[in-house]
């Protein structure tokens, strides 16, 4: 795996570009998983939302239901849920499609033609990965937060205006950036992992399906540990 990275790097620094295969990339991650993202982001900000309700009126803290829900979706759970959606989605779909192209022997193909595989293949849909992540997250955080607006207007009563005002109250520059920088980190370790589940696929169909199956859940628990990383980095910089 270490080597599979050097390599990336190291192709990703040659000179020529696949512009048009990492547009295409950037279409089919970035564009194609909106919708999935965007009805998720919807929901769980609806929903946290209702759920978080009853307990602040309990302690007669209602009022700070928008900063709370605002806080706790653009910090932590809008950018980890996105991630992990996208590991089920894009990480499966790269181990499966590469692994498929590995099995009927299209990558040996490109390698006797004198194509260099790893850089059309590999290097675009990281690339892709690691920047349309971030744009997913921050659509998802947008998304959500407008679901927690809904949320907040089912049982209560709380004009548009001041609930946005509220939002923009409660969140600072260290609660918005972390949130961003880690998200990138997730696209490339989604990447890099449903890539190379992919590229050194087994041979057979059942290879395919390993292949797809591990790309998930490594990427998955990759996300979860990256997290936990800018966690204690943004704590120890004092973000927090």
């Amino acid at each position: 795996m270490t080597s599979f990275i050097l390599r990336f790097f190291k192709e990703l620094t040659r000179k020529r570009q696949e512009l048009e295969e990492f547009i295409q990339q950037c279409f089919w991650i970035g564009y194609k998983s909106l919708p999935l993202v965007g009805a998720t982001a919807f929901i769980m900000g609806l929903v946290l939302t209702i759920q978080t309700r009853p307990t602040l009126v309990s302690f007669g803290a209602e009022s700070l239901l928008p900063s709370m829900v605002a806080i706790s979706l653009v910090r932590e759970i809008a950018p980890v849920i996105t991630a992990l959606i996208c590991a089920g989605k894009i990480g499966s779909g790269m181990g499966a499609e590469l692994g498929s192209m590995r099995v009927t022997e299209q990558i040996d193909a490109m390698e006797v033609s004198g194509t260099n595989p790893f850089k059309y293949l590999i290097v675009t849909r990281v690339m892709a990965a690691t920047l349309m992540l971030p744009v997913l997250s921050s659509l998802a955080n947008a998304i959500s937060i407008y679901g927690g607006y809904l949320g907040v207007n089912i049982r209560g009563s709380v004009s548009w205006d001041l609930y946005w005002t509220q939002v923009f109250n409660s969140l600072s520059f260290g609660d918005v950036l972390p949130s961003l920088v880690k998200t990138f980190f997730f696209g490339f370790a989604i990447g890099i992992i449903g890539c190379y589940k992919g590229y050194y696929s087994k041979k057979g169909t059942q290879g395919v399906g390993r292949s797809a199956n591990s790309a998930v859940v490594v990427s998955s628990i990759w996300v979860f540990i990256i997290d936990l990383i800018a966690v204690q980095i943004t704590d120890l910089l004092g973000l927090t």
